[in-house]
């Protein structure tokens, strides 16, 4: 099978930082389905482990995460799907990559691909959904139809776990939600996607708030530069508030929340894929987003398709997601 990897670490702009390369074709056992990958999409944990994880000499890693395919073979322990099921799915970071024609996957992590979407705008969708829903409803505890008189502010809404936080928490609560965006198209990205009130997280966020009209919210979403912006969050949140953070790109002082009885959650979507007792709930919440989709209740995030699942396409993608400027999610589509 053709698959991309990486034998050194080389950053985006060398063209050989990634590799067309050719690999055995793996065989499905247990609870694992075989994939024939159809279209994949790139996420900053894409370029991170490109450029910090080192494959051992002579070996090759193969990066990729977000998935979109259909089923070729399953693993005798297989319940939950057959060959021919079209699925999406976001893997697991301690396994062989999807930039590969076939693809090895658990399918207690793995949902049904939405019927209304084409391929790359079902692979745009898994790794920043799951974080999303997980963060929302597992980590900080936001109840279903709940957060009446509420407020969520999200830091980085129109990244790709912002746009799908945003669509979540507008649809499924009745938080008041609150997206950052600093540039006119990422406004009116986040305003497409149902923010109730819009503020720039490159001004104090203390002033935003209250040019907003907002008291102390209950609840803020730090889903970028969490070491620059997390001294004002501590400021602004509330008494007995709830903080989420999906990385640490610094030491956080975490002193500051002790007289507000405030809590930080740690969301990170490959916690379940490890092998959690309830590592089957990934498979139950994709199989949610994917229905919701199909009801027109939620859209795919995706705003670029950059090319084909190979090495020069999907560096450039790389590079566009290291820019820091995407707005939404880009994929690659075919071999």
């Amino acid at each position: 099978m053709k698959i991309v990897g990486f034998r050194e670490l080389l950053p985006a702009t060398d063209p050989n930082a990634l590799l067309d390369l050719e690999a055995p074709d793996p065989v499905a056992t247990g609870h694992d389905i075989l994939v024939r990958v159809k279209a994949v999409s790139v996420n900053p944990v894409d370029t991170k482990v490109r450029g910090r994880a080192r494959p051992a000499d002579g070996e090759v890693r193969i990066l990729g995460y977000d998935a979109a395919g259909v089923i070729e073979a399953v693993g005798e322990a297989v319940t939950l799907f057959s060959p021919g099921d079209e699925v999406f799915y976001a893997g697991a970071i301690h396994r062989a990559g999807s930039n590969a024609e076939l693809h090895l996957v658990d399918e207690r992590i793995v949902g049904k691909k939405p019927k209304s979407l084409d391929f790359a705008q079902a692979a745009a969708m898994p790794l920043t959904f799951i974080t999303a829903w997980e963060l929302l409803f597992d980590r900080l505890g936001v109840v279903r139809d709940g957060g009446e008189g509420q407020s969520l502010v999200i830091i980085g809404g129109a990244g790709g776990v912002g746009s799908a936080l945003i669509q979540l928490a507008r649809k499924l609560t009745r938080l008041n939600v609150v997206a950052s965006a600093s540039r006119d198209e990422t406004r009116q990205w986040v305003e497409s996607l149902g923010a109730h009130q819009i503020f720039d997280h490159g001004k104090p966020l203390a002033d935003e708030l209250k040019r907003l009209g907002l008291e102390a919210p209950t609840y803020i979403a730090v889903l970028t530069h969490s070491a620059q912006h997390f001294p004002q969050v501590s400021e602004a949140i509330a008494p007995q508030g709830k903080i989420g953070i999906i990385e640490a790109d610094g030491d956080l002082n975490i002193r500051p929340l002790q007289a507000k009885a405030a809590s930080i959650h740690w969301e990170y979507m490959f916690a379940r894929p490890q092998g959690t007792p309830d590592m089957i709930e990934q498979h139950r919440l994709l199989t949610q987003v994917s229905d919701l989709v199909d009801q027109g209740v939620l859209r795919t995030t995706l705003t670029q398709v950059v090319g084909k699942i190979r090495a020069a396409d999907l560096l450039e993608a790389h590079r566009i997601v290291e820019s820091a400027r995407t707005i939404g999610k880009v994929a690659l589509e075919g071999f």
